[in-house]
């Protein structure tokens, strides 16, 4: 190894590590001071102590938040694999005019700052004379999570040789039978990942929800965020926190393994 390949490791080697502590560094620490037997997150600790989870499983507002969250998430994901799988068909079986206009427009609510999708959102509901409830949020939630099953299903349909779906047809299967026997299990990976992405994002999103939000409509987001204001909660809100990364990291590294697990065994198919 020359000193000139050897500096260039240390370099990138070194510009890594800092990327990946300054991702990661403060997820550390919500962790660590869900722990803290203090109200006042401070180093050192004082002590170490659990009692901020148990206060967080016998306070009745953050389970009912976490419900509704969940409630949503699930709603809000299941109308995207619906609208998104039948997006990513059209797309990729159908040709027609503005296509890529329209492909762009699909994709546009992942793209702009959750601010704007909000308060837009808001504002065709307050024009359509709609109130703001779990309805609107969910609506909202919909918008982003058909992004994410869409972006995954066209990606393995344009994988996926027509000629194989031509050949199901052409030896006597139905519409039904060809997408049951052989579109399905080559897209399912796909939109089980799609569903996890839309399952993680949904559940922790809080800037839709905070604008299309009714006054009864009360998400874990929404809650750790009226909490965080009160110092005294904080401990709370890092414990719940630190539930949330522990529900969400999980599904987003499933995620992660099936798109590249899928996109691996298709180029070797190929």
């Amino acid at each position: 190894m020359t000193a000139g390949s050897r500096l260039e490791k240390i370099l990138f080697g070194g510009t890594s590590a800092l990327v990946l502590v300054f991702l990661y560094l403060p997820l550390g620490l919500i962790v660590l001071y869900a722990f803290n037997e203090s109200t006042i997150n401070s180093w050192p600790f004082p002590g170490f102590s659990t009692q901020w989870f148990d206060k967080l499983a016998h306070d009745p507002v953050p389970k009912d938040a976490a419900v509704l969250s969940a409630k949503i998430a699930l709603l809000s994901t299941g109308l995207a694999l619906v609208m998104g799988t039948s997006m990513a068909f059209a797309f990729a079986r159908f040709r027609f005019i503005g296509k890529e206009l329209v492909n762009f427009a699909v994709t546009l609510p992942i793209i702009l700052p959750g601010v704007i999708t909000g308060v837009a959102m808001a504002s065709l509901f307050l024009f359509t004379s709609t109130d703001l409830s779990t309805q609107t949020v969910i609506i909202g939630h919909t918008t982003f999570c058909i992004v994410l099953v869409f972006n995954n299903v066209l990606a393995r349909l344009r994988r996926l040789s027509p000629s194989i779906e031509e050949a199901s047809r052409d030896l006597g299967a139905s519409g039904v039978q060809t997408f049951r026997y052989v579109t399905f299990p080559s897209i399912k990976t796909a939109l089980v990942a799609g569903a996890l992405l839309s399952l993680a994002l949904s559940f922790d999103e809080i800037a839709v929800t905070f604008f299309l939000a009714g006054a009864d409509t009360t998400t874990l987001p929404l809650w750790i965020l009226g909490a965080f204001r009160n110092s005294r909660s904080v401990p709370e809100v890092n414990a719940a926190a630190s539930v949330i990364l522990l529900i969400s990291l999980p599904m987003i590294a499933a995620a992660a393994y099936l798109m590249r697990e899928e996109g691996s065994t298709r180029i070797v198919q190929d």
